[in-house]
């Protein structure tokens, strides 16, 4: 499983003009699911997502967690995290999962987030979606399962 975390101050996803779900401050979460994911790894993903240190607190350091502030979420599923660029110039989505796959996990971690009482926007699974976001910091991060200890 790969995410890209964007800490936002608002953001908000669009399929053909419609607007499918707005957050205020917290993440946008750009998710990948590989081929050998499964619920372990989105419940480890959460964890880690939810008491990332990642917010400011009153001195400007970042000390606080998603929970400690009430974060919001805005997930999108993003398959081409799975890009393989190192051959030719077209990338590869072979490590990618299958979408019967990819999106029950995409949901379970959306709903895992929501049980937290995090408010959790999604986007639209294989949908062609516009993401605007408004970046705070900026601050993106990367994390994956293998890099998770």
């Amino acid at each position: 499983m790969r995410l890209v975390l964007q800490r936002v101050s608002r953001a908000k996803v669009s399929v053909s003009d419609e607007e499918l779900g707005s957050i205020g401050r917290g993440w946008v979460v750009l998710v990948g699911i590989g081929k050998s994911d499964d619920s372990a790894a989105v419940s480890r993903m959460v964890d880690k997502v939810a008491n990332l240190r990642a917010f400011e607190d009153p001195n400007g350091k970042t000390n606080l967690s998603a929970e400690d502030v009430g974060a919001e979420f805005l997930i999108v599923s993003q398959f081409t995290l799975y890009a393989d660029t190192s051959r030719g110039r077209r990338p590869s989505f072979l490590d990618a999962a299958e979408p019967a796959l990819a999106e029950p996990l995409v949901r379970e971690f959306a709903d895992q987030l929501a049980r937290r009482g995090f408010h959790v926007a999604t986007g639209q699974f294989g949908a062609f979606m516009a993401v605007e976001l408004v970046n705070s910091g900026p601050m993106t991060i990367l994390l994956a399962t293998d890099s998770l200890s």
